[in-house]
């Protein structure tokens, strides 16, 4: 098996409707074109062979990399220093906008800034997964990948007294070239898919009007954040993160931009999460708006109301609305194996599609209403036609919220009557109230407040453990769940209630592993696959959250700089980390840094208030 970078070892950029992951050494190993959940044009991430990649590198054998962004922006830098010369590869791409286009640009900015560097150049694109075919075609200023369906147009960025530069081809139709360059020489090339003509020769100040528009965009867009608070950097480098994972034309924020990456080598825990989940977009307006970043909080509002409008008829075993959609709306998720690629590290199957899609999870409606709450507090208000929406969820709710459900996790062991799913109806009934009395809109509100107390009166019943002193993961078992750190969260107790106090203890002796928090105990719970998992990086954010507000300001603090430990060199978080410190899962998740955002405000905010 040929070596794979490790999956931290990557930075994060994009236009805001596809992305491209770039590792360490200056390869683009993943990249989907023309959207983030298309199919991949570069694949190497999950097929070192097979999969295709984009690769800048120093032809000195013997060379350090360092990799950073530059402030404030999604321009990634990769350096490539040797003892003859230091150089650098500036990757970026123009912004699209909200316009739905097919046109995207992946930028590669070459530079030497010390001594004499040449770089090799190896463009190796396999279209729809390694699945198509492609033909090349070479002209005086570029080339053109044909396959059916999708071009991608290369133009070379150089002067024109430039000498010509060596390009060959290879047998698999692949673009190798090599450029020398002196200190303070800037060259390079961008690959395009859909451009409007042939490969053209692109003038160095061109480029670098690109790369300047570039950043003005992204230090523009940053500057509506309000957070000042202690760990502003990784926050900021967070709200980045999560705008990069944003389709701009919907709102619709992906759970991560990759597919695949295992929650455990070797394991078949390997998921697509390139779509837009309920759950993770709810959370979405927490965070944005806590940063004041308050436009894309709206549009995931505009989003949710239009999904609830989508399904007009439902039945007991779906509800109105789907756990997760593609970024545009559509509920085509369908699952499937590429047999042909043999996974991240071996690591197979290879899915693409989720087949999560249809589960039944009971939590997201309280998600859902309890963002739209947030928002509303904040002053943007759900409209007539939205709150028909949501009166069609209600009432779907209040029919079916005491049934088993797969459940938070997405377990595929069985439906449960999990607790969790049933404090998160609790509060779409108790927020829907609130709306309902604040706005004077049309409510069932008898038959809510019924839903609503019955529910509570039946998680402290069914879903308390007397043995354990804790709430458990599902009625009738001894197990614990991380997902219920958030009931003080969500106002289902309070933060100093003896039962939370307990149920914390209990946590933090069979959950918590130096600072790091799992999700449940798979073995004492099934779930319905083979293999473990590391310890899930939102949970210890949600840990953190918990223990501010439980007044454990000290231990809070603690565990929140332990686990900024844990992020990569650009402060990026995959989903999991397994006991030797390595990241493992989806990179970046979104709702990783989704919880830090939030753990870091609340917890800033009890640290300001005690002193």
């Amino acid at each position: 098996m040929d070596d794979y970078p490790m999956i931290e070892n990557h930075g994060l950029i994009g236009d805001l409707q596809t992305a491209a992951l770039v590792t360490t050494d200056g390869t683009v190993d993943w990249f989907c074109c023309p959207r983030i959940d298309s199919p991949s044009v570069f694949g190497a991430l999950l097929d070192k062979r097979r999969g295709g990649h984009c690769t800048v590198r120093p032809a000195h054998e013997t060379h350090a990399t360092k990799q950073l962004y530059l402030p404030d922006t999604a321009v990634l830098v990769t350096r490539f220093m040797t003892e003859a010369g230091a150089g650098e590869v500036v990757d970026f791409m123009p912004v699209t906008g909200t316009t739905v286009t097919p046109r995207h640009r992946l930028v590669r900015m070459v530079r030497c800034v010390r001594g004499t560097m040449t770089f090799e150049v190896d463009i190796a694109p396999r279209f729809d997964y390694g699945r198509r075919p492609h033909k090349v075609e070479l002209t005086d200023y570029g080339a053109v990948f044909a396959s059916d369906g999708l071009e991608l147009t290369v133009h070379t960025v150089h002067e024109p007294d430039d000498a010509r530069v060596p390009t060959t081809v290879s047998g698999e139709n692949d673009l190798h070239l090599s450029v020398t360059l002196q200190a303070g020489q800037q060259r390079g090339f961008v690959i395009e898919s859909a451009a409007d003509g042939p490969p053209r020769q692109i003038r160095v100040a061109e480029f670098q009007q690109l790369f300047e528009d570039t950043i003005r965009f992204w230090r523009t867009w940053l500057s509506q954040s309000r957070y000042t608070g202690r760990w502003r950097e990784m926050l900021e480098r967070s709200a980045v993160t999560l705008k990069l994972m944003t389709y701009a034309p919907s709102g619709g924020l992906v759970a991560a931009p990759t597919a695949a990456l295992p929650e455990q080598l070797g394991g078949e825990r390997n998921w697509d999460y390139r779509f837009t989940w309920i759950r993770d977009a709810a959370f979405s307006v927490y965070a944005l708006l806590g940063m004041g970043f308050v436009d894309e909080a709206r549009a995931f509002i505009d989003w949710l109301a239009d999904r609830a409008q989508d399904k007009a008829g439902c039945d007991s075993g779906t509800g109105p609305l789907n756990i997760m959609y593609r970024v545009d709306g559509s509920a085509d998720l369908d699952e499937e194996i590429l047999d042909h690629w043999e996974g991240y590290e071996g690591s197979g199957p290879v899915r693409i599609g989720n087949g999560a899609a249809t589960q039944l999870q009971l939590d997201i409606y309280g998600e859902a209403l309890d963002s739209i709450s947030f928002a509303h507090r904040h002053g943007f208000h759900l409209g007539h036609r939205g709150w028909n929406s949501m009166l069609t969820v209600l009432d779907w709710l209040a029919d079916n919220w005491n049934q088993a459900e797969e459940g938070v996790w997405e377990t595929r062991g069985g439906r449960q009557n999990f607790t969790y799913g049933r404090v998160m109806s609790w509060v779409a009934f108790d927020r829907a109230l609130r709306l309902a009395q604040e706005n004077g809109r049309p409510a069932a509100t008898d038959r809510w407040s019924t839903a609503r107390d019955q529910i509570y009166d039946q998680v402290w019943t069914k879903g308390w453990n007397d043995e354990r002193a804790a709430f458990v993961q599902h009625y009738g078992s001894e197990v614990l769940d991380s997902s219920l750190l958030r009931m003080p969260t969500v106002g289902f107790l309070t933060p100093g209630d003896p039962a939370w106090a307990t149920t914390m203890d209990a946590m933090q002796q069979e959950l918590v592993s130096d600072s790091l928090v799992y999700r449940y105990n798979p073995e004492a719970s099934p779930d319905g696959l083979r293999g473990s998992e590391g310890t899930f990086s939102l949970c210890t954010f949600l840990y953190v959250d918990a223990l501010a507000r439980a007044g454990r300001l000290d231990h809070a603090r603690l565990v929140l700089e332990k686990m900024l430990g844990y992020a990569n060199h650009l402060g990026l978080y995959s989903e999991e980390i397994d006991p030797t410190g390595r990241q493992l899962g989806n990179f970046p998740q979104a709702f990783t840094h989704l919880a830090l955002i939030d753990a870091a405000i609340t917890l800033d905010s009890a640290l300001n208030a005690r002193s």
